[in-house]
């Protein structure tokens, strides 16, 4: 659904929450701000909506991740019946409790009963109940695929934070860029329009000169076609406007992904208020701070430290395996009562000298082959993360100098050219006051107001420029959102 502005009151309606956060000059005069539109653009575009999901993506792998070390119920019955017997019947159930130590908890009960049972089947009359706990005591020990998956997955949840920061910077960039095309278009237009103004007086003027015998028909001529002129560079100024509108109506959007178009009811500051806004940031101070800073580089890091539990994982899987069982085992739900004897020295003895089940598997591949290449995969990521981690710190910090170049240059170039346009000024001033007088010619003064002309849009241009190198600055070190 397109939302259209002009001539329409649904169009004005919506515009009022908007025009809120839009700057107002002491005329009463609403003009659409640079801040107002960013905020806008943050609020509402879809690419900021999307790039929030990575929260809710975060949080939902972390979920994942903790779901290793849920409680596992468990349960199993087999059971066979054959010529009218029921050779046996054996039932296992319980609960298996995984522990960040690496140790796995259990309790159990099993029964059975048949005519056909394994001697080593045989249990009490009232089944047997159990717990007790397995551990790796070499491989897996310090670390397991249940623990390398949530470590990684609390790095993802910040990797992902950092990079809605870097989409919102980037996306920032390319709408304040497309603002300040607008505000350019915009201000060019209105000199044109202003131009082609002035020529329009000025050919009514000369004809009447004409008339009155002041003026040769040359110079109606002339002014006629200055007219023209200026009313091509109208035209080609109003599309190019146009076509500016449309395009950070790109960027603008409200509740429900509803699109907006931009229209004559919003219009850029004046052109004196175009000021050499300050950065309030120092980027040579914070050359050295990027690892701190930059959402790219901390989005390295974090991979890195991805990396490093991956190692971590294949190093472990260096160890020879060594996995310990011990269950203690009740006489039905009975852990302490057993069959009195003369020699009783207590239950808890006989719980831990002959009410258990105990073992241990041991294993090792001889020559360790897949996991010493796995771990040197490993190293050999995590050095090739490094280098991209430096290649990249070193073209963000020479995006920075660059840009902090750029903005000195650029603001320079302004005051000149702001020193350059009075001194056109004041010689278009100049040149009327001959020209009045009849010591100058239609050709000069409208070759001084073209000058004049130029060093206006070239100023204007200038200050757009300024404002671009003024954001770049700003994203080169990752702060615009």
């Amino acid at each position: 659904m397109t939302l259209f502005f002009k001539n329409s009151l649904v169009g004005i309606f919506l515009l009022f929450p908007f025009i809120t956060l839009i700057g107002q000059a002491q005329d009463t005069t609403t003009f659409f701000t640079e801040k107002a539109f960013l905020q806008w653009v943050r609020q509402y575009h879809p690419i900021v909506q999307q790039a929030n999901l990575l929260d809710n993506i975060g949080e939902a792998y972390q979920l994942k991740a903790k779901g290793g070390f849920d409680p596992k119920a468990f349960g199993t019955i087999e059971q066979k019946s054959f010529d009218g017997k029921n050779y046996f019947t054996i039932g296992d159930t319980g609960l298996k409790i995984p522990s960040w130590l690496g140790a796995e908890f259990k309790v159990g009960y099993n029964w059975t009963n048949g005519i056909f049972l394994n001697p080593e089947q045989n249990l009490p009359a009232n089944g047997q109940a159990y717990a007790g706990v397995k551990w790796s005591l070499g491989r897996g020990l310090l670390i397991d695929e249940r623990r390398a998956v949530l470590e990684k997955a609390q790095f993802l949840q910040a990797a992902n934070e950092a990079e809605q920061r870097v989409i919102v910077n980037d996306l920032l960039l390319d709408a304040g860029k497309a603002y300040w095309e607008w505000v350019n278009a915009y201000h060019n237009l209105k000199i044109y329009q202003e131009a082609l103004q002035l020529a329009v007086i000025r050919l009514d003027g000369v004809k009447n000169s004409f008339k009155q015998g002041d003026k040769p028909a040359i110079d109606t001529l002339e002014s006629t076609i200055q007219v023209q002129n200026r009313q091509i560079a109208v035209n080609d100024a109003t599309v190019i406007y146009e076509n500016s509108q449309r395009y950070l109506s790109n960027f603008l959007w409200y509740k429900n992904e509803l699109p907006l178009e931009v229209s004559d009811l919003m219009t850029p500051p004046p052109y004196q208020a175009i000021s050499l806004q300050t950065v309030g940031i120092n980027a040579n101070e914070l050359v050295n701070d990027l690892n701190q800073n930059h959402p790219v580089i901390q989005q390295y890091y974090l991979q890195l430290k991805q990396l490093e539990v991956d190692r971590r994982l294949k190093k472990e899987q260096l160890k020879p395996q060594i996995d310990v069982e011990f269950n203690f085992l009740a006489n039905g739900f009975d852990f302490v009562n057993r069959p009195k004897t003369a020699n009783d020295s207590g239950a808890l003895n006989a719980i831990l000298t002959e009410n258990y089940k105990a073992g241990i598997t041991v294993g090792m591949p001889i020559f360790l082959r897949k996991e010493r290449a796995d771990l040197e995969l490993a190293d050999l990521k995590l050095l090739e993360t490094n280098y991209k981690l430096r290649q990249k710190t070193q073209e963000l910090k020479n995006k920075l100098l660059n840009y902090q170049d750029l903005l000195d240059n650029s603001r320079q170039q302004v005051k000149l050219n702001q020193v350059m346009v009075t001194n056109y000024q004041n010689l278009l001033q100049a040149e009327n006051e001959k020209f009045r007088y009849g010591e100058s010619s239609i050709f000069l003064l409208n070759s001084r107001e073209q000058k004049l002309i130029d060093a206006r849009l070239k100023l204007t241009k200038l200050m757009i420029v300024y404002q671009k190198n003024r954001l770049g600055l700003v994203w080169a070190l990752g702060q615009l959102n």
